[in-house]
């Protein structure tokens, strides 16, 4: 009897052991860095940004849901959002925080001084002290900066080819964008030295503003760089063809959209390299020692179609030189 009291007790305690075996290596396993993923978009029209971001991100042998974990923040097109996002994900003690574009970057920055941060802005980081320079970046921030005013020069000249008779061009402005003044000064200097005559426009209000092209003369129409414009894409393409206006616009989202002409960087390859840079952090590289990314490949993408709804005969010039040709 005093045999099976303790035969049933040992196989008792073994069978508590045995529960209590996965717990055990659980607890031993290794937790994966999260990553902090901020951004000034919905998450619907992120979604390519964050598909090549995660492409970059597996070149250095990180995968999400496998070796890595990703924390997601939108803030819809509401930039007043941004602080709070940025604090929620710093409260998150995380591996490191991407960040984009400018404006999620500065409220990321202004959140933690200790979080490694990857950042793609348009704009030059050091002026807007960001970063202490472009090779040696020093505290927590490094990433890609694409030059949005030079390249917001060139599209207007490519314009000025497409639609040569056009003397009045509208500037398409986000006034909620403080990042955009710069850009508009750019842009007027630059339309008067092609004999154009600028008329900025407020953006906030598309339907206005294509309901007031006619009235206002404008001959064509030039679409800022800014998040909000990103967002409400379809809805300027849509209205563009309604009053057959000629249109540029920064990236090629909007030519497959639709859109006539875009040009701008390659937003693909440039969220692929802040993911390889958010890899090289997560095996150990400082962003202090990263120095930052300027985009080598610009894109000139042409709607054939659109252009031909519109009327316009595109110059042979333009269709060599462009990457791609939509008919």
């Amino acid at each position: 009897m005093a045999i099976d009291i303790a035969r049933r007790r040992f196989i008792s305690a073994l069978g508590g052991a045995a529960a209590a075996w996965p717990l055990a290596a659980r607890a031993q396993q290794p937790k994966v860095p999260v990553i902090g993923f901020l951004h000034t978009v919905t998450a619907e029209v992120g979604a390519g940004f964050v598909a090549a971001f995660r492409e970059g991100l597996s070149e250095t042998g990180y995968v999400e849901g496998r070796d890595v974990a990703i924390e997601y923040r939108f803030a819809d097109g509401h930039l007043d959002r941004l602080p709070a996002l940025a604090a929620d994900l710093v409260r998150r003690q995380l591996a490191l925080i991407v960040a984009s574009p400018t404006a999620a970057t500065v409220a990321a920055k202004a959140a933690t001084t200790t979080i490694p941060i990857v950042f793609q802005v348009g704009v030059d980081p050091v002026k807007l002290g960001l970063v202490s320079s472009f090779n040696r970046p020093g505290g927590n921030l490094t990433g890609v900066s694409q030059l949005s005013y030079p390249l917001a020069a060139k599209r207007l000249e490519l314009l000025h080819e497409l639609v040569p008779k056009a003397v009045v061009v509208g500037l398409l402005a986000d006034p909620q964008n403080s990042n955009n003044v710069e850009q508009i000064t750019d842009l007027q200097q630059a339309a008067r030295a092609l004999d154009m005559r600028p008329i900025v426009l407020d953006g906030r209000d598309v339907d206005s503003v294509f309901a007031n092209l006619a009235q206002q003369q404008i001959d064509a129409l030039f679409v800022t760089a800014s998040t909000y414009f990103y967002i409400v894409r379809s809805q300027i393409i849509a209205l563009a063809a309604r009053h057959n206006m000629p249109v540029i616009y920064e990236s090629r989202e909007f030519s497959e959209a639709g859109g006539l002409v875009t040009y701008g960087v390659d937003y693909s390859a440039v969220y692929r390299q802040v993911g390889v840079y958010a890899g090289k952090i997560l095996r150990g590289a400082k962003p202090a020692d990263l120095p930052i990314v300027e985009p080598t490949k610009f894109e000139l993408i042409i709607n054939l179609k659109t252009a031909k709804a519109l009327g316009l005969t595109v110059p042979q010039t333009l269709l060599v030189a462009a990457d791609e040709v939509i008919e």
